[in-house]
């Protein structure tokens, strides 16, 4: 206790410097929109997002330092506050909510409405902050010495090394420029396709690769060994499973095909036995990872819930000081009341008195261990799928009980899971960066309204981005299949009529519980199994490339992780570069002139040669700006 009592953040508590300004505010929020868009189009496509936190803290820095010629570390970190949070909510929102527009394509109900998922979003982004502000006394203060939070701490160090700054954002820039070049080469001109695929015909598996930036982006930052389990999951899927239904079933109709196996490859290749029978083993897996991983995590979302409770009623903030000042209790508890009365009575949510009830207990549990969880193990070991999941399973059957049993059931209940999510996405990234504030000498009051200026932002934002990729090209297709919305859809039908194919389901489930059993990591396996071999390819190549700038021999560690970090700036950039294009090509697909750039249609395409042409670009602009990249003396 006497280590929290001794901390000195960076900015003295009685030193007033600029933080919650204009500038700030403005950058933050253009950031939020950026980020968040670029982000759902990312998890739309390959089923997962990357933290915004340090790409948004360099940015900011680049231009406060260098272009404004100002010397504000607070300034720059309410930039990333707010910025951050935008992609928070929008891994929160596509986990989700595109199962609306799933059942909307079946004729099941009715589209959802933009103020419908702009109320879904901003009333979870909202509660998450909310419910996360009386702990910060407790988790971020209090614990200071034990709570770590990874991610927060990790832009606190690239704020103070803002010496830097402009460097470093001349590289997210860059990674932003060359992507958004690779992916109109791709999507827009189209003169290189877009998958580079070899199937075995006799044997009737398939491999191929994508060429696309942020999939290279995403292997490296995830890393090696995260993205070979990834591929070794395709590689189960595409190579194994695939040739021995095609092997043991060519003229077995088997549900949930319509046809014959045989007829069904014929049709379709590898790619329609997987679309039909494997993404469902794949879902078996991914619904077992996560309620494994909440199982795991249980003894310690237990103690943590008990902890902070504890620490909440014993630890109340008496202090004056500027770096103590937190949003007043009586405007969190009005806010938290609005937000769910907003839930239960406004008619654009499909959420009764129940509904609101479980989003009220379940949303402040989970808001709790994710802001302590997230501390502990970082961002990206926060089981918020297992989290979503347990939530959909009990609101489902809850819903079921009371006799709401038809569409309207099932699109409360994504509802309710909707909220969730968001609230434990935006929790946790909330409690990363009040301690990147707390480390630096915010003023944790003025973060916190940054934090919902950047979930009111991103939240207006995200409805046209889901109507936008949906009237482009539609959830569920190759361009966004739309992984998790489609999981989260697939369950709640389960439970609800029974209409999934259990055999095919369980088959995954006991797949995951045998890795499980060989101390295995479920969840990547599962996503490289439920994801097609295209996606995990191209990411498993991103994997490499960071195997390779950090086992390189002959080059000291410090200089290494110096590349490395560099590298990440650079594929955050490509990822951001990549969603942004793929928004404008979504608008030009809308309007209906994204033919006249198509050069294929004219007979201009340069085929596979093309494709692994371009690949290679990607990966040596990659190491162009980590290994390669020139320090200023």
């Amino acid at each position: 206790m006497n280590e929290n009592k001794e901390f000195k953040p960076y900015i003295p508590a009685e030193k007033i410097t600029p933080e919650f300004t204009v500038t700030s505010i403005i950058m933050g929020v253009i950031l939020a929109v950026v980020f968040g868009a670029a982000n759902a189009y990312l998890g739309l496509r390959v089923g997962m997002t990357v933290s915004a936190s340090i790409p948004a803290a360099v940015i900011s820095m680049g231009v406060i330092r260098v272009i404004m010629k100002k010397n504000s570390i607070l300034e720059s970190n309410m930039v990333q506050t707010i910025g951050s949070a935008g992609e928070s909510l929008a891994a929160g929102a596509i986990f989700t909510m595109p199962a609306l527009f799933l059942w909307a394509q079946e004729g099941l109900c009715d589209m959802p409405s933009l103020v419908e998922i702009t109320l879904i979003a901003l009333c979870g982004g909202v509660l998450g902050v909310l419910f996360m502000v009386p702990l910060r006394n407790a988790l971020i203060v209090k614990e200071h010495a034990t709570l770590l939070y990874p991610e927060g701490t990790a832009c606190a160090d690239v704020l103070l090394a803002g010496e830097e700054g402009g460097a470093n954002a001349s590289t997210v820039f860059a990674g932003m420029g060359f992507a958004a070049a690779f992916k109109f080469i791709v999507d827009g001109l189209k003169v290189i396709p877009a998958d580079i695929a070899a199937a075995f015909k006799s044997f009737k598996g398939e491999i191929g690769t994508e060429v696309y930036p942020a999939l290279l982006g995403v292997g490296y930052i995830v890393g090696p060994r995260i993205a070979s389990f990834m591929f070794v999951g395709s590689l189960v899927g595409w190579m194994v499973i695939i040739p021995l239904i095609c092997l043991f079933g060519p003229d077995t109709v088997m549900y949930p095909g319509t046809a014959p196996i045989a007829e069904i490859y014929a049709n379709g290749g590898a790619a329609a036995i997987w679309s039909t029978y494997v993404k469902y083993i794949g879902a078996g897996a991914i619904a077992t990872g996560g309620i494994i991983s909440l199982i795991k995590s249980l003894p310690l979302i237990i103690t943590t819930f008990r902890d902070s409770m504890k620490s909440m009623k014993n630890g109340r903030n008496t202090s004056t000081a500027r770096t103590a000042q937190d949003l007043p209790m009586n405007f969190i508890i009005l806010g938290i009341i609005a937000m769910v009365f907003i839930i239960w009575i406004v008619p654009a949510i499909p959420v009764n008195f129940i509904g609101a009830l479980i989003i009220v207990i379940f949303g402040f549990f989970f808001a709790t261990v994710s802001s302590r969880m997230v501390g502990l193990v970082g961002s990206s070991n926060n089981p918020v799928s297992g989290m979503a999941i347990a939530t959909l399973l009990i609101a489902t059957f809850v819903i079921k009980a009371s006799g709401d049993t038809g569409i309207h059931g099932m699109t409360a209940a994504i509802a309710i899971g909707s909220v969730i999510c968001i609230v434990a996405a935006i929790a946790g990234d909330t409690s990363q960066d009040l301690k990147t504030g707390y480390i630096l000498g915010a003023t944790p009051k003025k973060q916190q309204i940054g934090e919902l200026i950047g979930v009111i932002a991103s939240g207006l934002a995200i409805g046209g981005v889901l109507y936008l990729l949906n009237a482009a090209w539609g959830y569920g297709t190759a361009e966004v299949p739309a992984p998790q919305a489609t999981l989260m859809k697939m369950i709640v039908e389960g439970i609800m009529g029974g209409k999934l194919p259990w055999t095919l389901v369980f088959v995954g489930v006991f797949l995951a519980l045998a890795l499980e059993i060989l101390h295995i990591p479920v969840m990547p396996f599962a996503i490289g199994l439920y994801l097609p071999i295209y996606l995990n390819a191209t990411i498993m190549i991103g994997g490499v490339v960071r195997w390779f700038v950090e086992k390189r021999k002959g080059v000291d560690e410090k200089t290494k992780e110096a590349q490395a970090t560099d590298g990440t700036l650079y594929c955050a950039g490509m990822i951001a570069g990549e969603g942004l294009v793929g928004i404008l090509l979504a608008i030009l697909a809308v309007l209906n002139v994204s033919g006249f750039l198509d050069l294929s249609a004219r007979g201009i395409n340069f085929g596979n040669i093309g494709g692994i042409v371009l690949l290679i670009l990607m990966i040596l602009s990659l190491l162009k700006f980590s290994i390669w990249k020139k320090k200023k003396a």
